[in-house]
């Protein structure tokens, strides 16, 4: 089966761009990136939360980013979504990683709506049957566990 969509997380550490906290010229510049990368951005929002972190959403024809900046800490974390089965979430990485500029960086791809085949799709659940007794025969064995118990603790 074919798979849906293609995701990117990405961690940026020790970015270089002095201007992390400033969200509407790094809206603009994602905006940018995004139409050099070959996506079309529909909408881009840009936030500026707990006044310390900078957050930007890009709706893209394509799929979605979101990009959140730590100015203190010089650290970018973003998250790219492209739902096409060839799609190149990698392509708005490197526009990301120019205008960020980090010193390291760290990344996790995933394939979404990769079903493999029908076997791996189903849930995998367990359900044990006991057979039913009569209530007679568990409260017999109630009373010998507690004699047992009783027996054992007097030793």
């Amino acid at each position: 089966m074919k798979i849906l969509a293609r995701q990117l997380t990405v961690d940026m550490y020790d970015c270089k761009n002095k201007d992390l906290s400033n969200y509407e010229d790094l809206r603009e510049s994602l905006d940018m990136a995004m139409n050099m990368a070959g996506y079309t951005p529909i909408e881009v929002r840009a936030q500026l939360w707990n006044e310390e972190q900078a957050i930007i959403f890009i709706l893209l024809q394509e799929g979605h980013a979101v990009v959140r900046t730590y100015p203190k800490l010089k650290y970018v974390a973003s998250d790219v979504f492209i739902c096409q089965e060839d799609g190149k979430p990698e392509k708005a990485i490197k526009a990301l990683k120019k205008l960020m500029k980090p010193e390291k960086i760290r990344m996790t791809y995933l394939k979404r709506g990769d079903f493999g085949t029908v076997k791996d799709v189903k849930p995998r659940i367990k359900i044990r049957i006991a057979p039913l007794r009569p209530l007679r025969s568990i409260k017999n064995k109630g009373a010998k566990v507690i004699k047992t118990v009783a027996r054992r603790i007097k030793l």
